[in-house]
């Protein structure tokens, strides 16, 4: 009996563990690859001010691919507002939202205590430039960039986004 119970122990550990990586590689699969430059993109905050990625170089930038309305991205806001806090020093947050509705999107924003960088181009998610440029298939998705603005992580898991994070504090 003892076996048994530990072979199925183990079995929902390799399972678990099996499934938590798939994450990646059924829903990451497309997003431009560690080493890419980032495109470049000019999009608009909250309050309509213009925001580009090149003014962002010489920063580690961690680019959050969202919107209010999806569950999951909804699920990862405490972990990312948590990485912020923790990380706001190593990085510049951006979280790019495809929300078509910006009532909708500010007040999610501003009620969940959001306070970094939030850019839109307000148009259905599968209308957007962004989405295109950088492969979103699934959300939340998310890259790290380094100071010269290349892609050192592409991701739809918010524990890896902790763990390069980690990573660049250390250095």
């Amino acid at each position: 009996m003892k076996k048994i119970i530990f072979i199925l122990t183990l079995a929902l550990a390799i399972t678990t563990s099996v499934m938590a990586e798939d994450a990646d590689s059924l829903y990451a699969k497309d997003l431009l690859q560690p080493g890419t430059t980032a495109p470049e993109f000019t999009l608009n905050d909250i309050d309509g001010t213009s925001h580009s990625l090149a003014s962002l170089r010489g920063n580690y930038v961690v680019l959050d691919f969202w919107a209010s309305w999806c569950p999951d991205c909804r699920k990862d806001v405490p972990k990312m507002k948590e990485l912020h806090e923790q990380y706001g020093n190593v990085a510049t947050f951006v979280s790019i939202s495809f929300d078509d509705n910006k009532a909708n999107w500010s007040k999610y924003v501003n009620e969940n205590g959001m306070d970094w960088l939030h850019l839109s181009e307000l148009k259905k998610w599968k209308e957007t430039e962004i989405s295109k440029l950088y492969n979103i298939k699934w959300i939340p998705a998310t890259y790290i960039l380094d100071r010269n603005g290349d892609i050192i992580l592409a991701t739809v898991m918010i524990e890896k986004v902790a763990e390069k994070l980690k990573e660049l504090k250390e250095l």
